[in-house]
């Protein structure tokens, strides 16, 4: 309309009324910026935070929910067999050996690898060499005490030896450790035993078992000595691992069940099948060879004062099955059902917050609505 004021319209929208030049007033919109994809993602992630505090301390609790049984430790025949293979492994194959006291062992060595190989006896029984030796210091050793065999056996060679055990070079019940001395072989393994016997060949286990220095346990607590024969000889490797001493002494008679009150005055009447000493250090080692007279269930334990009080004992079955492990008690502080919804949250927190992280909030806002005042 022309010659008369100008119009006035008011525009809404939301926001203050601010006037224009034109006398048109409207509101200021506000500028709407596009969030930055870690503030899209910080609650997320914040939440994803409070289900790892969650889940992980009850994931953590499933390693207790089961408690692992020690595992039965299994003797095996000894071996009476004179063939001995020199492996490139490096190894020997068997690695250990038995035969009676006043006897003759005929072995055959033979060389099934591609490197040179020997067959070096220690004249020293019942004295394990240390792996941690430089050749230079096996060698001193053997050259100091000299050796009941040093033979090499070259790639693909034989060589055959007798050797003779009597009361000028072993007692009875007499351990001694084989090596191959070429330079690194035993360091990376190639040992062996021949345990003397007292009886014919062909009645020895051979056994193997660690004593727990800190904690007081015989490792494994479970021995199965399977012989169809008696009475029949058990050899034990008995290892430290621990810095404290020990023992390892069998009872003499079969299922008889010892207390800590009791089995000093039992051991005053009736005198362990073996009782040997368990050197101290980390990874010491000692041999207890011993007979057992009949079948029956043996048990073992130390007799350091407090040792045996505190658990370290363990039993022997010989020629008798041995009875399943019953099912531990669950340790877990939480139920599984908890344990496997925490993993799920978990998953699906980090999931989340990884995905808010690429395409923005999650749910989506609802749209902003326009609309006009009267």
């Amino acid at each position: 309309m022309s010659g008369g004021p100008a119009d006035s319209y008011t525009a809404v929208i939301n926001g203050p009324q601010v006037q224009t030049p034109s006398g048109i007033s409207v509101h200021d919109a506000p500028v709407r910026r596009r969030p930055t994809p870690w503030r899209r993602a910080t609650p997320w992630f914040l939440a994803a935070l409070v289900v790892v505090a969650i889940g992980l301390p009850t994931a953590a609790a499933a390693s207790h929910v089961i408690r692992v049984a020690p595992p039965v430790g299994y003797a095996h025949p000894l071996v009476n067999e004179t063939l001995v293979n020199l492996t490139d492994t490096p190894a020997y194959s068997p690695a250990y050996l038995s035969t009676p006291q006043n006897s003759t062992l005929e072995l055959h060595l033979v060389n099934v690898g591609m490197y040179t190989h020997t067959f070096t006896l220690s004249k020293i029984p019942n004295h394990p060499l240390n792996t941690s030796w430089t050749p230079t210091e096996l060698d001193a050793f053997f050259n100091a005490n000299g050796s009941l065999a040093n033979l090499s056996v070259p790639a693909g060679g034989s060589v055959w030896t007798n050797l003779t055990f009597n009361a000028t070079n072993s007692a009875g019940f007499d351990s001694f450790e084989f090596v191959s001395v070429v330079p690194y072989q035993f360091q990376a393994g190639m040992r062996g035993f021949l345990n003397i016997t007292s009886t014919a060949p062909g009645l020895g286990l051979e056994e193997n078992t660690s004593v727990q220095g800190s904690s007081y346990l015989f490792i494994p607590d479970v021995l199965d000595a399977n012989s169809s024969h008696f009475p029949v000889n058990v050899d034990v490797l008995v290892t430290n691992l621990g810095d404290f001493a020990h023992t390892f002494t069998v009872v003499p008679q079969s299922n008889v069940s010892l207390t800590p009150g009791n089995y000093s005055s039992y051991f005053l009447t009736h005198p362990p099948l073996v009782s040997v000493n368990v050197p101290t250090g980390d990874g010491a080692t000692v041999w207890a060879n011993f007979t057992v007279p009949a079948s029956g269930v043996y048990e073992y334990l130390c007799q350091v004062s407090g040792h045996f009080a505190a658990g370290m004992f363990g039993y022997l079955y010989a020629g008798v099955p041995v009875p399943p492990a019953p099912p531990a008690p669950s340790t877990a502080i939480v139920e599984g059902w908890v344990l496997i919804g925490s993993g799920i949250l978990l998953g699906i927190g980090i999931g989340v917050a990884a995905l808010a992280s690429f395409v923005g909030r999650f749910p989506p806002a609802p749209p902003s609505g326009h609309g006009g005042h009267p």
